[in-house]
């Protein structure tokens, strides 16, 4: 049994755009990271249906899959790192009282 590449494209479609509405309408800077996450897991859909699917099926969609992967996990390492020291600062994760460049 095999999967359409419509299925793939239309989670993916769905992942992104749920992840988009959470980084442009959420105050919340976690919430902001998740949805960021949200959109890098459905360009990784993306790249391996592609990959799967395309012209020329080889595995170099889940190989840049797995780079994109490796990148998110750095950046929300460094994402959390920096929320956690700026909770400790001002206490809060509101990212519109994140204004110390400003002052």
């Amino acid at each position: 049994m095999s999967v359409p590449i419509t299925s793939y494209l239309l989670v993916a479609l769905i992942l992104f755009c749920i992840g988009l509405y959470g980084a442009l309408t959420k105050r919340n800077a976690v919430v902001i990271l998740l949805s960021i996450e949200l959109m890098l897991n459905a360009v990784n859909i993306n790249l391996v249906a592609f990959a799967k699917y395309g012209m020329f099926p080889n595995i170099s969609g889940q190989i840049f899959s797995l780079f994109t992967i490796t990148v998110a996990a750095a950046e929300a390492a460094v994402g959390l790192a920096i929320l956690i020291s700026l909770y400790r600062n001002r206490n809060t994760v509101r990212v519109d009282e994140m204004d110390l460049m400003k002052r």
